[in-house]
């Protein structure tokens, strides 16, 4: 988006793969260790500001790879750093606020999280959540969060009040949604199915979902796109009920294709989503969206006016709601113009590009303030 409005972009990546794929045991525990600092990526990053110069830093993710050496790196140029908290792990191991299918704040505030050593909630390791304890523990006593970061960006005021619960100063928060950066169009609804997108994890509310199929009269169809740990009883309840299609994962364009035609997207779940971009997307075409009362969906979701929302892992409160939404013409649409209304208020590249905008040129005269009293940017 920036260098299609002519801004110069260098972007420094690390690779997570064999840390995603599936390690455990010592080597789990060693990568989590490397979190807490990285002397090669560190030079990796102070090499790279040097030769690039960059007017301001945008770190979107250091763990585990990269490490708050980064921070450090480019604080010691005098360059300032926005961040964008994607997901908690500046407060959680986990980086979910999630345990045992249940929200979790136990390490919000601690200044060690021991909880998530006890529970064991990185990777399953003992050993591996001690490690990653051990970064977010030691980078709160040093304040590298205060003191090398001049603005946060979160994607919800709930992350906001969140992450100003866990220490981080809320004057150095804001929030910027995320954005679908090109308009899919608007679609017609005329397939009359409801639609589900995403992960097929516990967590995603999947088990509230397909209870709630089993409540419904014959006749409402339901398609799940995803796939994930709980693809078996996805695909079980698929062939035990008609009304239920399951399909793999699809390409982007299939999953603007199945939103057009949708009724409603369903999004049941039952933990503290990092934003929802799917929900977004659904607005783009048009499609109202039926969510779970929890998190930053209470914001997306503007109850009776771009969808509805329902009691998180409440079957029969969902199965209630969709009879309720298709069963009213008027109703679905209605929620379809305001859905569609709320993408071109709130979230296209043009409005995301400009408060971005906005985001930097603070974040530089905060700088350029800071540096006139003779104080490094913080």
């Amino acid at each position: 988006m920036l260098r299609s409005r002519g801004h110069e972009v260098d972007i420094l990546e690390a690779n997570n793969d064999d840390i995603e794929s599936g390690i455990s045991g010592i080597a789990a525990v060693r990568a989590a260790s490397r979190c807490i600092y990285s002397n090669d990526s560190a030079r990796t990053m102070l090499q790279r500001v040097r030769s690039f110069r960059p007017d301001l830093v945008h770190i979107h993710n250091f763990f585990p790879t990269l490490s708050p050496s980064i921070h450090y790196a480019v604080s010691s140029t005098g360059i300032p750093v926005v961040q964008t908290l994607h997901n908690y792990r500046l407060l959680c191991p986990a980086s979910t606020l999630l345990r045992n299918g249940s929200p979790c704040d136990a390490c919000v505030s601690s200044r060690i999280p021991w909880a998530a050593v006890q529970h064991k909630c990185y990777r399953g390791s003992r050993s591996a959540s001690a490690a990653v304890a051990a970064m977010l523990a030691f980078h709160r006593h040093l304040g590298t969060w205060r003191r090398t970061v001049t603005r946060f960006i979160t994607l919800s005021d709930f992350a906001r009040d969140k992450f100003a619960e866990g220490g981080i100063p809320r004057e150095k928060i804001v929030v910027k949604p995320n954005f679908v950066d090109s308009d899919p169009g608007i679609g017609t609804g005329r397939g009359r199915y409801a639609l589900y997108v995403g992960r097929l994890a516990e967590e995603k509310g999947i088990h509230t979902l397909l209870q709630a199929w089993k409540l419904l009269p014959a006749g409402i169809r339901l398609r799940i796109v995803g796939d994930g740990p709980m693809r078996q009883d996805v695909e079980h309840a698929a062939r035990s009920n008609p009304d239920i299609e399951w399909l793999p994962w699809q390409s982007r364009d299939e999953v603007y294709r199945l939103m057009a035609d949708a009724a409603v997207l369903v999004v049941p779940s039952i933990w503290y989503e990092g934003f929802g971009l799917v929900v977004v997307e659904a607005y783009a075409t048009g499609l109202p969206v039926i969510a779970s009362r929890i998190g930053v969906l209470t914001e997306t979701v503007r109850d009776g006016v771009t969808g509805r929302l329902f009691q998180p892992g409440d079957a029969r409160d969902l199965a209630k709601t969709v009879f309720e939404v298709l069963g009213s013409s008027a109703q679905l649409r209605d929620l379809r113009v305001h859905a569609r209304c709320e993408y071109e208020a709130r979230y296209t590249s043009e409005r995301n590009y400009d408060a971005l905008i906005h985001i930097y040129r603070e974040t530089l005269s905060h700088a350029c303030a800071s540096s006139s009293d003779g104080a490094q940017p913080q």
